[in-house]
């Protein structure tokens, strides 16, 4: 069965998108950060100065500018300014160790990087981020010919004037999470964003009277698309760096957001800190959460404090938001929601055969915002896109009559036990129910008779009794059946990839090299 979004009529223009808010409401607040608020006329100023003083430095139409900002306002200013500038954005998550800014240099041969300045030792250490001709610090600038952020800000007269690209030039390389291999660049153009947050926007309902509190990283795709498909309906924007649950508090109780877009790890920390109280989601309309499988746990706790409930999304660097349980109508907790505007999905059997309702299969995708391509890697993308622009997106999904999709896992993480699929998903949310389980992370382990066994690694909650594995093996067992772990190991610290996402890679490579800790 086909399931079809809305029809859209046309994609958001890149450069143009703070159109609207300069002319409703110019002075208005257009952005605020922790370290300050913009009006729609100063962010507008301030990314054209930016832009043509990029080009000043040697930049041209078409490189490569990597950043690794937190979620403060220079972060949204260099964006703007790279758009207006026809240079190609590469955010780089702000938790990427040396090694993984060299990849991400190398992978997108990167011209210049814009840094926080208290990031500069893992640039110093990067073999490839040192040596760039041009490096731009949100600090004081350096003897080294490090540029100061501020002094991009400032208009002067002569400066190169910035050519409009051309709707199928690259404007943003996006990194995956490396949660199946090695990180790829994702590469979207000036048109694919465009019909991403003219998707995003109609789908959330976003309007000039909103105020949208992006609380995940805007230097990956969920917290991007966000953020633009707000400005592009004049809506403003709260954007609050990723694992501060108080300053995220404060930022709320200051600008009382209407809609609220974070990954479910934090969603938790944020809703179980001893300073959340209820009254302080109670500006809230909307509350989007995805990247990750929603907890039911988590939707019941969110639930009982707020009395909202979680709009589960479902959405890839690659296509962006394609499912989402709607604003308005029927939400169906436990499910990802039904196609949004402008996108068309099937569930394929491994043949390729379109499944009837009610059948796991893979969820493939067919979108005019869909990626142009995986950067320098035409393998990667052949393998992903399939005839008249159709996307696999490589996830088990099942349909319901009413065209709402349940995510069942990744086909790449399926457990095979005795011949039977486990989803290590549902085994994590069968263990999250326990009180005290914090995180977990689920993978399976090579086994000659059964082929793989379920273990599962389990990080506790502060200031809660602590069970002993045999009660969790057994608690899980209640509820999936089979489907238990057969072994559980207690961690300290759980691994989180560059995403905040639970790094099964890194467990599985911990198990693989017989690292797991005591």
């Amino acid at each position: 069965m086909r399931f079809h979004g809305a029809a859209l009529d046309a994609p958001v223009v890149l450069r143009t998108i703070l159109g609207r808010g300069l002319e409703l409401f110019p002075d208005a607040p257009c952005l605020a950060t922790q370290d300050g608020q913009w009006s729609w006329r100063e962010l507008d100023d301030l990314s054209t100065a930016y832009a043509r003083n990029l080009l000043a430095l040697g930049l041209v139409p078409g490189d490569r500018v990597a950043s690794l900002l937190p979620n403060v306002g220079p972060l949204f200013i260099h964006y703007m300014g790279t758009i207006k500038a026809g240079l190609v954005a590469v955010p780089l998550n702000y938790r990427y160790t040396h090694f993984e800014i060299d990849h991400a240099l190398e992978v997108s041969g990167a011209n210049a990087i814009v840094y926080q300045d208290e990031r500069q030792g893992d640039i110093d250490q990067s073999a490839l981020g040192g040596a760039l001709a041009v490096k731009v610090t949100n600090g004081e600038g350096g003897a080294d010919g490090t540029v100061p952020f501020a002094s991009l800000l400032v208009p002067a007269d002569g400066l190169p004037e910035p050519a409009e690209p051309a709707p199928d030039a690259p404007a943003f390389i996006f990194f995956t999470s490396g949660s199946t291999g090695p990180a790829k660049g994702v590469t979207h153009t000036h048109e694919t964003l465009g019909w991403l947050f003219a998707s995003a926007a109609r789908s959330l309902q976003i309007s000039p009277d909103d105020i949208v509190m992006a609380a995940s990283s805007c230097s990956h795709a969920g917290g991007f698309t966000v953020t633009f498909a707000a400005w592009a309906e004049a809506a403003m924007v709260v954007g609050t760096r990723v694992g501060d649950p108080h300053l995220q508090l404060d930022l709320m109780r200051t600008w009382k957001p209407t809609a609220l877009l974070m990954l479910p790890a934090a969603l938790f920390t944020l809703e179980r800190d001893i300073h959340a109280f209820a009254e302080d989601f109670g500006s809230l309309r909307l509350v989007v959460s995805g990247g990750d499988k929603v907890p039911e746990q988590l939707e019941k706790e969110f639930m009982s404090k707020t009395g909202l409930p979680i709009d589960e999304l479902y959405g890839m660097t690659e296509i962006g938001i394609s499912h989402l349980n709607p604003s308005s109508g029927l939400v169906k907790l436990g499910t990802v929601g039904r196609t949004c505007n402008g996108y068309m999905a099937e569930i394929r059997d491994e043949d390729g055969n379109v499944l009837p309702v009610g059948e796991e299969g893979r969820l493939w995708v067919k979108f005019p915002g869909t990626m142009a391509l995986y950067w320098n890697r035409p393998d990667a993308t052949d393998e992903v896109t399939g005839d008249d622009g159709w996307f696999d997106t490589g996830d088990v999904m099942r349909a319901d009559e009413q065209g709402y999709l349940t995510f069942c896992g990744r086909k790449k993480q399926i457990i095979v036990h005795d011949g039977s699929n486990i989803f290590p998903q549902e085994v994590e949310d069968a263990l999250l129910a326990h009180d005290a389980v914090e995180l977990v992370g689920v993978i399976g382990i090579h086994d000659t008779v059964h082929g793989e066994n379920v273990r599962a690694y389990v990080e506790l909650r502060d200031g809660v009794a602590a069970p002993d594995a045999r009660d969790l093996i057994a608690f899980a067992r209640e509820r999936v059946g089979y489907k238990a772990p057969e072994e559980i190991v207690i961690l300290d610290t759980m691994p989180l990839n560059a995403t905040g996402k639970v790094d099964r890679v890194t467990l599985k490579r911990q198990a693989a090299e017989r690292h797991e800790p005591a």
